[in-house]
């Protein structure tokens, strides 16, 4: 059959011995084969996947580092014992200099990463050796594509042990006391705020043994959720830890206060994560810094807001709510926590006690924001903020100025208006623990 095939296609009608027409079925095989194989194989070359960027956030409570892509990163990882290490493999990934760059952005500082080794392991699989400083506990999160992110790998470092928040005041407390000990007396440089608020002389007491007050900052966003962006570029992650330092610092100059600040640097952490640890710190008020934004470049002015378990008291605080609460989405968090205590911080909605509180708190603290800015709102408002949702503390968010207000914009970037704004906020707690002095606990003697 196949003779008389090829006989009906031979030139003339012709017809070829056998051994001639297979020889001619083997010859076009193989050029099939050939063709098929310069086909093939720039597809499959083409098929491994570019890493787009490569960041690392190192962070007092963990480290992450963070691999973008234009599709899912396939991956598996494993931890290694004398010396401890972490290999991560990385599935069709092509090795590339941003890949390979990753190794040079480990810090010297970073509390549990000591280096990293980046390489071809085998054919199809890049191998990211981290050689650590201490056991961990990894978390690898795929992020799908949010606002200006692809697809990213999130590799999250925990120690096994989290660090205690008050033992890392008091140890911070302590090296500074020791430097001012040890310094030679300098004039103070610092500039003198512009018709600073007035601050109440003192706080009154509760019957019993004084004790200190502590105070959790939040300074809001961070690391891989940088939060707005004004027009001539400033992020309110920036704006936002500036504010909050300044805060921080004029709350410790206070002899029965002390502050704790939930993020001193540029990483992200999750909201909940910053509930709990202001609750592991005990404090007795919850104080987030942030900087507004709007569609429109003309909306200005400072609020404070509250949370509400009932719905927002305006469209505009809606939408502010649902846009700080998208900073878990795009940081990236596990919202399946196994931790019960984590997910009661985050489910307890039965704080009306404390909201009356908080509400107190944000009337004195917006009295205060008044007098060196204008208020966007002249009441508190409140909406469902998680930031705000601990069910024992008073929370407050503070919206210092409008990050998308060009004028505002530049006030926020302006040490002196920084400063003015953390005097306010101080100047409201003050006054808040005038009027509701805080209740008497068992202080905290260290071992």
């Amino acid at each position: 059959m196949l003779e008389t095939i090829i006989s009906a296609v031979a030139p003339g009608g012709v017809r070829l011995p056998a051994w001639r027409w297979r020889k001619a079925i083997v010859i076009g095989f193989a050029g099939c084969l050939l063709a098929l194989a310069c086909v093939v194989a720039p597809a499959m070359a083409q098929s491994e996947i570019p890493i787009a960027a490569a960041r690392v956030w190192p962070a007092p409570d963990y480290t992450r580092i963070t691999l973008e892509a234009p599709q899912p990163i396939r991956h598996q990882l494993m931890t290694l014992k004398n010396p401890e290490r972490l290999v991560v493999d990385l599935e069709n990934v092509a090795l590339s200099a941003t890949l390979s760059s990753l190794a040079d952005k480990i810090s010297a500082n970073d509390l549990y990463v000591k280096s990293l080794r980046v390489g071809q392991f085998k054919p199809g699989v890049v191998r990211l050796v981290f050689d650590l400083k201490t056991e961990i506990k990894p978390q690898a999160l795929a992020l799908l594509p949010i606002a200006n992110y692809g697809h990213r790998l999130a590799l999250d470092l925990y120690p096994l042990e989290p660090p205690d928040p008050l033992m890392a005041m008091l140890e911070n407390r302590e090296r500074q006391s020791a430097a001012a000990a040890n310094a030679p007396a300098a004039a103070d440089t610092r500039a003198t705020p512009e018709k600073p608020p007035r601050v109440p002389e003192q706080i009154a007491r509760a019957p019993g043994r004084p004790r200190m007050i502590t105070i959790a900052i939040d300074a809001g966003h961070g690391g891989e959720d940088p939060g707005a962006r004004g027009s001539n570029g400033t992020w309110e992650k920036h704006v936002t830890l500036a504010i909050a330092r300044k805060l921080k610092a004029r709350i410790d100059r206070e002899p029965n206060m002390r502050a704790i600040q939930l993020r001193d640097g540029d990483y992200f952490m999750s909201l909940g994560a910053r509930v709990v640890k202001a609750r592991r710190a005990r404090a007795d008020l919850f104080v987030s810094v942030h900087a507004d934004a709007f569609t429109r470049p003309d909306a200005r002015g400072s609020s404070v807001f509250a949370l509400s378990e009932r719905g927002a008291t305006s469209a505009a605080a809606n939408w502010l709510a649902r846009k700080e609460n998208e900073a878990d989405l795009i940081g990236g968090v596990n919202l399946d926590v196994p931790d019960p205590y984590l997910k009661q911080t985050l489910l307890d909605l039965s704080q009306t006690a404390t909201i009356i509180d908080s509400i107190k708190l944000a009337k004195a603290v917006l009295g205060e924001v008044g007098g060196i800015n204008k208020l966007h709102k002249n009441h508190v408002e409140q909406a469902g903020f998680a930031v705000l949702k601990s069910p024992d503390i008073p929370s407050i968010l503070v919206e210092t100025a409008f990050i998308t207000n060009p004028d505002e914009e530049r006030r926020l970037n302006d040490q002196a208006y920084q400063t003015r704004m953390a005097e306010a906020i101080f100047a409201g707690i003050k006054r808040y623990f005038a009027a509701n002095p805080p209740l008497a606990r068992e202080m905290i003697v260290r071992n």
